[in-house]
């Protein structure tokens, strides 16, 4: 792996966005996508969890999309998961195109054994040199290779890109998918953080702070909106213990019930909350100063 570059902000020097105008122009300093390689690791069936989030809830982005442009940012050595994603929003809306981009040639060439109508894979980075604006773009296990300060430089770079009504999702999960963290982006501002855990894997819910996103990984220490989130969710996980004789699904379900009824910003409901899933509104998570975190608890 090449040694990691910063990335600036857009407003700074030209940043990151002027390296991608320049990019689009043919400039031969800024042909260079945007980003460093990351180490590639993935798994068949790793993004299972956001996946069906993103066909889910979030479906009717795909299906209102002038345009149903979707990006895989970073898919890694192997192309399975973009492959996976191509599948699985095509039962949502059967002319989605799916454009795998990854920042490593090699791994772009030997993806494109697996093109098809409707799949696709280029070489690029975070100014996605993909034609027209995508309604969905997933980053995961992307960011984490960075600086905390890049994040919002980055984040800007990806919503900049973003057509009406897209998203931006940028994602942390375990080897195998079966912890999965994710913030969720308009082209404006960060609208939640997304977690799901494959029932019986954790003890407690907290176990999820090795795999929260950049943004938080750093921030889960006393006096910071995700530890005050993250004690809430262990708290009401514990005072749900005569449920789980019941099983896990309900005992999940009276703890999401118990967040929304003490005041946090709960999405969804129970037939989300059935699969191991929680979505919260991001005013609750976010850091101080990092787009809008100002909020702490309920």
């Amino acid at each position: 792996m090449q040694k990691a570059e910063r990335v600036v902000s857009p407003r700074t020097r030209g940043g990151t966005q002027g390296r991608a105008q320049g990019a689009a122009g043919g400039g031969s300093r800024a042909a260079r996508p945007v980003g460093n390689v990351t180490r590639g690791t993935t798994n068949p069936n790793r993004m299972r969890r956001v996946d069906r989030w993103l066909a889910g809830p979030q479906a009717w982005r795909l299906r209102n999309a002038a345009d149903p442009l979707v990006v895989d940012l970073g898919y890694g050595a192997s192309p399975a998961t973009a492959v996976e994603l191509f599948e699985r929003l095509s039962a949502v809306r059967a002319d989605v195109r799916v454009v795998g981009i990854e920042i490593e040639p090699e791994r772009v060439r030997l993806a494109k054994a697996l093109e098809r109508p409707g799949l696709s894979f280029q070489l690029g980075g975070f100014e996605l040199p993909v034609p027209g604006r995508p309604v969905l773009v997933r980053a995961f296990n992307v960011l984490r290779q960075y600086e905390e300060a890049d994040v919002p430089a980055i984040w800007r770079l990806v919503q900049d890109r973003l057509a009406p009504g897209g998203l931006f999702i940028d994602g942390t999960c375990d080897e195998i998918g079966r912890r999965v963290t994710w913030v969720a982006l308009d082209d404006v501002r960060p609208l939640s953080l997304g977690l799901s855990m494959r029932f019986g894997g954790f003890e407690l819910p907290s176990e999820i702070a090795e795999r929260l996103p950049k943004a938080l990984i750093h921030r889960n220490v006393p006096g910071e909106n995700i530890h005050a989130y993250l004690q809430a969710l262990d708290k009401a996980w514990l005072e749900a213990a005569p449920l789980a004789s019941f099983g896990n699904r309900q005992r999940w379900t009276a703890m999401c019930r118990a967040l929304r009824d003490g005041g946090w910003p709960v999405q969804d409901g129970p037939s989300r909350w059935r699969l191991g899933e929680l979505t919260v509104g991001w005013e609750a998570v976010a850091p101080d100063g990092l787009m809008g975190g100002d909020h702490q608890g309920p």
